[in-house]
């Protein structure tokens, strides 16, 4: 199995940018499809953005697509949540997740693995 710890959240003005990160540890990290994921106060959770194996595909959702951009370092077992033009709507937590597949789910019940979450706050 492998385990995941997201960092990099915090607070930051509309039009500021924040990078998270996610780290994995445990099985081989390359192995697996990691997706981004966010929950508002009250909201359901949403999809944010997913990456392959290798990270030469990735898939947003057309709430971040533009702004954001999901990238990974296989050798240091990390993916990254680059998140440029910021809006108070994105403030969430965030999640990474991942999964042992060659697809890219978009639903959160497709994920075995998740991490422990990581504030974003954008204030207006």
């Amino acid at each position: 199995q492998v385990q995941l710890v997201e960092s990099g959240g915090g607070l930051v003005q509309a039009g500021g940018s924040l990078r998270l990160s996610c780290v994995a540890s445990g099985r081989t990290f390359s192995h697996y499809v990691v997706c981004w994921f966010r929950q508002a106060p009250e909201k359901e959770r949403e999809f944010v953005g997913t990456i392959s194996r290798s990270g030469r595909s990735t898939y947003y959702a057309d709430s971040v697509k533009g702004r954001f951009t999901i990238s990974r370092d296989n050798a240091k077992n990390t993916v990254y949540l680059q998140m440029n033009s910021l809006k108070p709507e994105d403030t969430a937590v965030y999640y990474c997740a991942g999964d042992y597949t060659y697809s890219l789910p978009t639903t959160s019940d497709k994920y075995d693995y998740w991490g422990q979450g990581t504030q974003v706050t954008v204030s207006s």
